[in-house]
């Protein structure tokens, strides 16, 4: 439910102004919008091309990376950068935000639960704003014409989390107008086309141009009515026009931590600057000159996310030797103006500059409490006060070489290191080249590898199919077997089919015959299926061919047999009526004749020598002894 104060200060407003404020406060959306594409470049260094582009217009630009430390969630930063005379249009924090002006001046406006308060920015200051405050900005016009740039990263810790997707500040419009317009109207007691003009509007970008300073009023009026969404005493102090001012705390104005001719550096906690407290983001900053170094050194508390502010150099980051090398591996990389880099906590690192350029960098480490970076050279390092017997043994070592190793450098915190930088760069190249010889040999090796399985895979395919082909022509040659077979079968079964019923037929004939013919053709017939017996017997111990062959042999030897016995018959048959006729004319033929010539005939294709007066019956069994010795 609105606050009173809010209602009040809405009364006061005429249509046109409210309906001002809600355009002005909408235009943060679409910039809200694109927070959910952040992520691409999350990496433990993120380019200064990288970053995603939230904000593009003529009067500023918004950009935003992701960066992690390995070990804890993605660290969320912001890049605004205003031209001069411009305006940063008010919005909701979601997050704690730290800020740091990198460049330019200009004016801060924020409300809280307390008060509004207004600060003036420049060039080396810090700020934080805490989560619930309202707050916009306004890049001055100077003479040099000079961008208002700041960096800005977001608390992400259980206490106080966001969702980088749906942004760490939110646009005023979307809060108001997500509800219906009957709501609307009761809530404002303004006339439905005022609402109708409100739903209707296109909605700008995040950043306008600044009103002229005879305006002025209006934007402090307008930090008024934001500030009634906060609520508290500060919203009727808003409206009498009371608010206060505030001091900032500049980095550049302050003391370094250390100095040398090499360079300095300088942190800021919550014992230097009273409004980190509750925090659990502190800042720091490293100056180093031409061919330095910020020796090798640790954080015991903290986790360090450094932004390049000016110049170019080289980050040397070591991975504790406990650590999985699938999880954490030595790196070293070059960073230049914009670039964003992070080391994690316990993870000894070194800063170079080249010997032509310096370098310095600013950032955020994730801890307010008292760092105390640890040196590992110099008086101040850490190893001078452990035994030096036992330094020897840890580096398998004399005692003399351990001696020699820590009494040479004083210094620990910026050191000089000419052309340390460069021969770093030519060790990354090599390591890069090496990297990628590695990973084209890796990809040859996966892709003679692939083409290897490739090539397995299409000859498994080929015996497959070359198996299944070889498969179905056996089933189809043992179906066509089986085919045969049955085929076969029931040949052989019509073909003993038949020879029964021949045999049948024959017994039957024979046992007809046997009735007519004489005793010495029973006993021939006896003889002859005794042979037949034995022939059969024999003919099963054939091959089904040659049974074949013999049951064939035999059919014909048996008609041919028939054929003869029937041509017997009738040759006897006929002797028996010539004999007949003979005795007919036998008293005719009497005339003293006594002998007469034998003769020969041809009878049924071959021919028979007959005497006269010889005997039928004889000439029967001359025949049958023939035929036998046929068989």
């Amino acid at each position: 439910m609105l606050s009173k104060s809010l209602l009040l200060s809405l009364r006061v407003l005429s249509p046109f102004f409210l309906h001002l404020l809600l355009s002005v406060s909408s235009l943060h959306a679409e910039a809200f919008n694109d927070y959910q594409d952040v992520g691409s470049s999350v990496g433990s260094m993120v380019k200064r091309d990288e970053r995603t582009s939230l904000v593009e217009t003529e009067y500023g630009r918004i950009s935003a990376a992701r960066i992690s430390d390995g070990t804890q969630r993605p660290y969320y930063l912001e890049f605004i950068t205003l031209e001069p005379n411009s305006l940063f249009l008010p919005a909701l924090l979601r997050a704690d935000m730290i800020l740091y002006v990198h460049t330019g001046s200009g004016r801060l406006t924020w409300a809280d639960e307390d008060d509004i308060r207004r600060l003036n920015i420049r060039r080396g200051d810090v700020y934080r704003l805490q989560p619930g405050s309202v707050f916009y900005m306004e890049s001055d016009l100077q003479q040099e014409r000079e961008k208002l740039r700041i960096y800005a990263i977001f608390s992400n810790t259980e206490e106080d989390s966001f969702e980088p997707a749906i942004g760490a500040y939110t646009s005023i419009s979307d809060l108001i107008l997500g509800f219906d317009k009957k709501v609307l109207q009761s809530s404002f007691k303004v006339p439905e086309d005022v609402i109708e003009e409100l739903l209707n509007a296109t909605r700008p970008l995040a950043m306008v141009h600044a009103l002229p300073k005879k305006e002025k009023s209006f934007w402090e009026l307008e930090a008024r009515l934001l500030k009634s969404f906060v609520g508290g005493r500060a919203g009727l102090q808003a409206m009498n026009g009371k608010t206060k001012k505030t001091k900032t705390y500049n980095i550049l104005d302050a003391d370094p931590d250390f100095h040398n001719c090499n360079g300095w550096s300088l942190t800021v906690d919550r014992k230097d600057w009273r409004l980190l407290k509750g925090s659990n983001i502190g800042i720091f900053m490293v100056n180093l000159t031409k061919g330095s170094m910020m020796g090798p050194h640790w954080n015991p508390m903290a986790t360090e996310i450094a932004i390049v502010l000016r110049g170019q150099g080289m980050v040397r980051v070591v991975c504790p030797s406990t650590a999985r090398k699938s999880d954490c591996k030595n790196m070293r990389f070059r960073v230049e103006e914009g670039d964003v880099f992070a080391v994690p906590r316990f993870h000894p690192m070194a800063q170079m500059s080249f010997n032509n350029d310096s370098f310095v960098f600013m950032g955020f480490t994730t801890t307010t409490k008292k760092n105390y970076p640890q040196f590992l050279a110099g008086k101040r390092s850490a190893i001078q006060a452990l035994d030096r017997q036992i330094l020897a043994v840890s580096f398998n070592v004399s005692n003399t070489t351990i001696d020699q190793l820590l009494a040479q450098q004083a210094e620990s915190v910026i050191l000089d290191c000419t052309s340390c930088a460069e021969e770093e760069e030519i060790i990354m190249e090599e390591e890069i080249k090496r990297e990628r010889e590695e990973e084209e040999a890796r990809k040859r090796e996966e892709e003679e590898s692939r083409k290897r399985e490739e090539e397995e895979a299409r000859e498994r395919e080929e015996e497959e199919a070359r198996k299944r082909e070889e498969e179905e022509a056996r089933k189809r040659e043992e179906e066509e077997e089986a085919r045969k077979r049955e085929e076969e079968e029931e040949a052989r079964k019509r073909e003993e089919e038949e020879a029964r019923r021949r045999e049948e037929e024959e017994e039957r004939r024979e046992r007809e015959e046997e009735k007519e013919r004489p005793e010495e053709e029973r006993e021939r017939r006896e003889r002859q299926e005794e042979e037949e017996e034995e022939e059969r017997e024999a003919r099963e111990r054939q091959p089904e061919k040659e049974r074949r062959q013999q049951k064939e042999e035999k059919r014909k030897r048996e008609k041919a047999a028939e054929r003869e016995q029937e041509e017997a018959r009738r040759q006897e048959e006929e002797r028996q009526r010539g004999g007949e006729r003979q005795e007919e004319e036998e008293p005719f033929r009497k005339g003293g004749e006594e002998e007469k010539e034998p003769f020969r005939r041809e009878k049924g294709g071959r021919g028979e020598e007959v005497k006269e007066g010889g005997n039928g019956k004889t000439r029967v069994l001359t025949n049958l002894l023939k035929l036998k010795l046929k068989l």
